[in-house]
């Protein structure tokens, strides 16, 4: 992309080593100053996270004529002067603080589930957008097993199209899977060659297979160009063709008044005398300061969203905001990642192009010849060098053995999966006795697989290999340890003594406290949760818009 391309995006509240400013924020026609408010400014909603929900809920609020003001605690970055083509500089973008993390499968957390950026873990997500599967917004009632959605699926669809509409998701005319949806707003992506091995092997296994629905441009976009199949994906995008929350939702916000408020790390949520939140305190060039607000939303994802309840805890609510039924930081859900790799003759390259270019949800939707509950797909992979080395250590590689393994990186390919996990109480978010640099306690990540995961994970490895095997692979091996995106801990529902949230991710005990991320999920289905995020969050703003229009906000 030209280097004097620019767009609302390339701008971030404080320029490198400098807090406190906001920057000119760029639009077509000229300069447009971002808007700023006093901490002692009432705005109609203070949102802590810019990720896929508060971004998402920022953008479609303040186009909806309400002061918004939405927090993050990492930097705004300019992807086109500030993105590297290097994986180690771009650490720059997970959220790498310091957490606990215990239970019988202690996670491991930082790159592949957890961001520090306006536009969250956007900002380096994979960019596969897939709708959930109509029956598990009722898995208890039609499935069998976890909890039902207060959300009606064929509603949830509406939100879908918008959210893919406002995304410019690149996808195949006819998706194979689910009830008919309309067409994506542009064309798929050309198959590379790993994501040919992954239809190779599903084909001869009789199953079906796809083209990855992507939030990365397959065609010119306004300012912005198409992929040029760097393959840095998912260490920030330098050419702006991811369409991450940074460079939609962001942007909409600014242009519709809204503030980003970046380096800026929310430590508790104040509550008035009336037992009401009215605002925020956060932590800004170096000092505590307070924003007041007339409604809060918390969208700090399934780990800081909880942690910010538990730290607001006050006399009046001793146990944390939101939490009269215990159950905020609980239900901590998962998703399995394992894969299977092998070795091809031929050279693969594969990390040309986004790295999950074909997927199957063959084992989603077919409930047959499974003994779990729940589903995964599976898609292509094209991991980076440095990450295929720490995978090859994880083995035991080292040294010659290590750099020989490395030799064939051009003839390998896998498949990786996105499982479902079943919702437990046991596996949860609560908060230890250390403190971070800000002096507040860190949080404690507590998690295990249950039968039911083990039983999904073994099917999933037992398939993926069988499918690489026909796609002509040999020296096959799996790796079973692998983890990714975080949801639960703060449920919805629609009853009050078993959930957190409304369905409008409206707390039940606090009337102008929400919670709009993936920890209002009572399921976490086999796709990629940030489609639905921004569906949900879509469907919360036009909610909080009727209940203003009725006066019960």
């Amino acid at each position: 992309m030209c280097a004097d391309v620019r767009t609302v995006a390339d701008a971030r509240a404080a320029p490198r080593g400098r807090h406190g400013r906001a920057p000119d924020v760029f639009r077509r026609g000229g300069w447009l100053p971002m808007r700023e408010y006093a901490p002692d400014d009432m705005v109609d909603f203070a949102i802590v996270g810019t990720g896929a929900g508060g971004a998402t809920l920022a953008g479609r609020l303040a186009e909806a004529g309400f002061r918004v003001v939405a927090f993050d605690a990492g930097a705004w970055w300019r992807p086109l002067e500030e993105f590297a083509s290097d994986e180690t500089d771009q650490t720059k973008l997970y959220w790498t603080d310091e957490r606990i993390c215990d239970g019988e499968n202690p996670l491991q957390l930082g790159s592949n589930n957890s961001g520090k950026a306006v536009g969250g873990s956007t900002v380096h997500f994979a960019m596969v957008s897939l709708r959930f599967r109509p029956e598990w917004f009722q898995a208890r009632t039609r499935l069998g097993y976890g909890a039902d959605w207060p959300l009606d699926w064929r509603e949830m669809w509406r939100y879908y199209t918008e959210v893919e509409r406002a995304l410019g998701i690149a996808g195949p005319v006819r998706y194979p899977w689910g009830p008919k949806r309309p067409r994506y707003p542009y064309r798929a992506h050309e198959i590379n060659a790993a994501g040919l091995v992954l239809a190779r092997g599903c084909e001869a296994l009789g199953i079906g297979w796809s083209p990855t629905p992507l939030a990365t441009l397959s065609a010119p976009r306004g300012d912005a160009h198409q992929c040029v199949y760097r393959g840095f994906c998912v260490t920030g995008c330098s050419t702006n063709a991811k369409q991450s929350a940074l460079v939609t939702w962001i942007p909409r916000a600014v242009r519709a008044g809204a503030e980003i408020r970046d380096l800026a790390m929310v430590g508790r949520i104040e509550t008035n005398a009336q037992g009401r939140a009215s605002g925020v305190h956060f932590h800004r060039e170096g000092r505590w300061q307070f924003q007041r607000a007339r409604n809060v939303v918390v969208a700090g994802y399934a780990i800081e969203t909880p942690r910010l309840l538990l730290l607001s805890a006050n006399a009046r609510y001793p146990d944390g905001l939101a939490n009269s039924t215990g159950l905020v930081g609980k239900n901590l859900m998962v998703q399995t990642n394992q894969a299977a790799w092998g070795t091809m003759d031929e050279e693969i390259r594969w990390y040309k192009g986004p790295p999950s270019l074909a997927l199957t949800e063959h084992w989603n939707y077919e409930d047959k010849g499974k003994d779990f509950h729940g589903g995964y797909c599976y898609m292509s992979q094209g991991p980076l060098p440095l990450v295929w080395a720490a995978t090859q250590t994880s083995r035991g590689l080292w040294g010659g053995a290590l750099m020989d393994e490395m030799r064939r990186y051009n003839h390998q390919a896998g498949l990786k999966m996105v499982g479902e996990t079943m919702p437990q109480e046991r596996n949860r978010v609560t908060l230890a006795d250390e403190k971070d640099a800000l002096g507040l306690p860190i949080a404690r990540v507590t998690w295990s697989m249950c039968e039911n995961d083990r039983r999904l994970v073994r099917h999933a490895l037992d398939h993926m290999s069988r499918a690489l095997d026909a796609a002509g692979a040999h020296d096959i091996w799996t790796q079973d340890d692998d983890t990714c995106h975080l949801n639960g801990t703060a449920r919805m529902g629609s009853d009050a003594r078993t959930s957190v949230v409304n369905a409008d991710c409206r707390s039940w005990d606090i009337p102008n406290l929400w919670i709009c991320d993936g920890s209002v999920f009572p399921t976490v289905g086999g796709v990629n949760p940030s489609l639905t995020i921004q569906a949900v969050a879509c469907r919360t703003a036009d909610r909080i818009g009727v209940l203003a229009a009725r006066g019960e906000l």
